[in-house]
């Protein structure tokens, strides 16, 4: 692709960032520091539930049955007081068994029924996040290319993935544990109040104590918890555009300065994880001391009132045990807190991926069912970047079936322009129509099933060549895909593959030459049969006789419809119906090949410069 330096959002090199002349593959990674905004929790409590409530009879179920085995649990300590008082006191040993034996049911029914809800609410988790995963992929297929300009492609997938995972977390034990824990709570408070009154306010006076604390701790944790998930996501950027740019760290010998690079952003997530982790693990301790406070001071105050005679011992082992029960659930809850900080922060990075704008169409765009290729650019302007422009007032009219080349250096604004044909972008002022209609009115969909579009660089999938030239057309018959090949001048290198038409490509095709590459990625475009052709640099790179190949594909791919040629080599452009020079987003020359070497101008210092010590192809 040409010129791509004008589709970049220029930025500065990230804070602490060793190397300043390190190479940044993606482009974008200095444009994640995102602007701080303030944070709506209720707002994404809500959008949280509005997945989760799609199972709400799972849901109640789990809920009821939560409450019921909190229920049974809670019954465990006043049976144990009753052993004391009724049966061990008194020495009735075979009323003692018959309580151990209900105790011992109540225990194995507790633990049953933790074991269900566990089970329950990790199917609710994993279908939540199944649709939250379903809704957030296909916004990022809805959005336009303009948004990937200026964002990493490893961040998007933190959050895709990490994201999304913490949420599944939370989901699958938070809920269930919040209602157990609120319940246990409760029935506890309840049971030590029915049990003894003046005991029951020594236990609670502990508790401003734990919300003081709590509180203290929970404002640092969540702003630590997301400056990790955003710095997981910048490091995972770097992975990604490192591993993709793996070739060009070799051959520059950048490895050493690779790895800085990656220190610092690894050495920054350390630092900020570490921090976050820290006020976190703050909850477990306060909790725990807190726990054990209560307890001891609920041992003492029991021991006295039972020496006094207001209490018996088994109310005062029942009320050390529900002492626990109280410690227990408050101690959960702090630690759920922390794991539904951290989810929350996911949760808002992923709605706010889902809130960007997507592509849409004009409400008064209509399809176009089939386009004739007569194309119109009237005073056409355009820039990336507000105040920078990249093609000023440019016009050019292809009659249907014609071949329109565009040449010049590198930068001029000729891939924007095919940019702009497809709608990757809108232009700034001015207008291009299709068969008279503006492309603006028409529905994109339509528009680019009718735009074919072959590049230097084609991304082939991991997958069978089958399976990429069929890209083109996902309803075409093997026989289709295969003529399809045929018409491309790549039928008999796929026959000459291991397993033919089978052959599983690698990540990109990196298992095939460019020139093969390049051959798939025109047979794709024949399987998808365009009413107008984009080639955007489609020959660049190959060999001469390989080159040739390419040629003979292309002229048949490009006879009978409109074609828009992006070419340097201009050997391959002689029989062009127009050849349009751009030179800084203006076009400077026009005409036929012959008639602009003729003029002498700028296109024929293009041309002998190429051909500088060799006999000229017209001469020839």
């Amino acid at each position: 692709m040409a010129e791509p330096a004008n589709r970049r959002t220029s930025s500065q090199a990230p804070e602490n960032r060793p190397a300043p002349f390190m190479p940044r593959f993606g482009g974008p990674m200095g444009l994640l520091r995102e602007v701080e905004k303030s944070r709506d929790t209720r707002g994404t409590l809500l959008r949280l539930w509005g997945y989760l409530k799609r199972q709400k009879a799972t849901l109640i179920a789990t809920a009821i049955l939560v409450l019921v085995t909190s229920a049974v649990d809670l019954a465990g300590p006043y049976l144990m007081g009753l052993a004391i008082d009724r049966y061990i006191d008194t020495g009735d040993l075979p009323g003692l068994a018959r309580l151990l034996g209900l105790m011992l049911l109540t225990y194995v029914a507790a633990a049953a029924g933790t074991w269900l809800q566990t089970y329950l609410m990790a199917g609710v988790a994993q279908r939540a996040v199944r649709d939250m995963r379903t809704d957030l992929f296909a916004r990022l297929q809805s959005l336009p290319l303009s948004f990937f300009d200026h964002r990493a492609h490893g961040e998007l997938m933190s959050r895709l993935t990490n994201d999304v995972e913490n949420i599944s977390n939370v989901v699958a034990s938070g809920f269930s544990q919040l209602i157990s824990s609120v319940f246990s709570l409760a029935g506890a408070v309840i049971i030590i109040f029915m049990l003894n009154v003046p005991l029951a306010l020594v236990s609670m006076a502990v508790m401003p104590l734990t919300y003081l604390l709590t509180s203290a701790v929970a404002r640092r944790t969540r702003a630590g918890f997301r400056e990790t998930q955003k710095t997981l996501g910048e490091l995972n950027g770097l992975i990604e555009e490192t591993i993709t740019g793996q070739r060009v760290v070799t051959a520059f010998v950048r490895e050493e300065a690779t790895i800085q690079n990656f220190n610092v952003v690894n050495r920054r997530l350390q630092r900020v994880a570490l921090r976050a982790r820290i006020f976190a693990g703050f909850m477990g301790p306060i909790m725990n001391m807190v726990s054990n406070l209560s307890q001891a001071v609920v041992a003492a105050a029991g021991g006295w009132l039972a020496v006094e005679g207001l209490a018996t011992v088994g109310t005062v082992a029942s009320f050390i045990n529900y002492q626990g029960r109280i410690g227990r659930p408050l101690n959960q809850i702090a630690q759920l807190f922390n794991m539904v900080q951290s989810a929350l922060a996911g949760a808002e990075r992923v709605f706010e991926l889902m809130d960007e704008q997507p592509e849409q169409d004009a409400p008064n765009a209509l399809p176009l069912e089939k386009a004739r290729g007569d194309v119109v650019l009237e005073n056409v302007c355009f820039s990336y970047e507000p105040g920078v422009p990249v093609l000023k007032n440019v016009n050019l009219h292809a009659r249907p079936g014609q071949m329109i080349a565009l040449v010049g250096p590198t930068g001029a604004g000729k891939t924007t322009i095919a940019n702009l044909l497809t709608r990757f972008y809108d232009v700034d002022s001015g207008s291009i129509r299709i068969d008279g209609r503006d492309v603006r009115e028409i529905k994109k969909d339509d528009l680019r099933r009718k735009l074919g579009l072959v590049l230097q660089d084609n991304f082939l999938f991991a997958g069978s060549v089958m399976e990429n030239i069929r890209y083109g057309r996902l309803e075409a018959t093997d026989e289709e895909v295969i003529a399809a090949a045929k018409l491309a001048n790549a039928h008999l290198f796929i026959h000459r593959l291991p397993h033919g038409y089978q052959t599983v490509l690698t990540e990109r095709g990196s298992n095939l030459s460019q020139g093969q590459r390049q051959l798939l990625a025109i047979a794709r475009a024949v399987l998808a049969d365009p009413d107008i052709l984009i080639l955007d640099e489609a020959t660049s790179n190959v060999d001469t006789r390989t080159e040739k190949h390419l040629q003979e594909a292309l002229l048949r791919l490009m006879k009978g419809r409109t074609s828009f040629v992006i070419a340097h080599r201009l050997s391959t452009i002689r029989d062009a119906d127009q050849v349009l020079v751009i030179r800084g987003g203006e076009i400077v020359e026009r005409g036929t090949h012959a008639g602009l070497l003729a003029q002498k101008r700028y296109y024929h210092q293009l041309y002998v410069s190429q051909f500088k010590g060799q006999v000229l192809p017209e001469a020839a």
